[in-house]
C-alpha cells in the first residue's frame, strides 16, 4: 500500500513515476545507461546483480521484479535464491562470485569494505571498469529499496512478470516513454 494519498493504494513504482515525472525522466535514464549500455557484465548478470542488492535489503519490489527480469534474460530460476541462501554453494558463475560478496558489503556494513575485496574482483579476472559498474549497480539498488520501501510501494508475485516483461522488451527508456513532459 502506498503511503502517497494522491495514488491508488496498490501503485506500482511506475505510477510514482508517472505521478512525478521530474525526477523519475533522470532517474529512469541513469537506469538505462547503467543497466543496459556497453559493460564489461552482461544485461542478465547486472538484473542478478540489482535483484540481489535487493534480496539482502529484503525489499520484496524490487527483488521480485528484477528477479524476475534476470532470469528474462537467461539467468537460471531459483539462482537468486540459491546466492541469498548460500553465495559460496550456490551455482553462480565463480567469476561473478567475488562481484556479488562486494555488493553483500558494500550493502550491509560499507565502511568494511577493504582494498583485499576490490582485489578479489580483480583476481577474478574483472577490470576496473566492472568494479565501478558493480558498485553502481549496488548504490542504485540501495537507492531504490529505500525509496520503494519508504514510499510504500508494494505488489504481489503475479506483477512481477508483467513489470519484468515490460524492462526486458523496452528498457528503462520505454518507461521514461511514458511519462508526461
Amino acid at each position: 500500500m502506498t503511503y502517497l494519498t494522491s495514488l491508488p493504494a496498490d501503485a506500482a513504482l511506475l505510477q510514482v513515476f508517472e505521478a512525478y515525472p521530474r525526477t523519475a525522466r533522470p532517474l529512469l535514464e541513469f537506469h538505462e545507461a547503467l543497466l543496459r549500455a556497453e559493460s564489461p557484465f552482461t544485461v542478465a548478470e547486472r538484473e542478478l546483480m540489482a535483484a540481489y542488492v535487493s534480496g539482502l535489503n529484503d525489499c520484496g519490489y524490487c527483488h521480485g521484479i528484477h528477479t524476475a527480469t534476470a532470469e528474462a534474460f537467461g539467468v537460471p530460476e531459483g539462482l537468486l535464491a540459491e546466492a541469498l541462501a548460500d553465495l559460496d554453494g550456490s551455482a553462480v558463475d565463480a567469476k561473478l562470485k567475488p562481484v556479488l560478496r562486494y555488493l553483500g558489503i558494500l550493502t550491509r556494513t560499507p565502511s568494511r569494505l577493504t582494498p583485499g575485496d576490490a582485489e578479489a574482483v580483480y583476481a577474478a579476472g574483472w577490470d576496473e571498469r566492472a568494479l565501478h559498474d558493480a558498485v553502481m549497480v549496488g548504490a542504485l539498488f540501495n537507492f531504490m529499496n529505500r525509496m520503494v520501501e519508504g514510499l510504500g510501494v508494494a505488489a504481489d508475485m503475479s506483477y512481477f512478470p508483467t513489470s519484468a516483461a515490460r524492462l526486458h522488451d523496452h528498457g528503462y527508456t520505454g518507461l521514461a516513454a511514458r511519462l508526461e513532459s
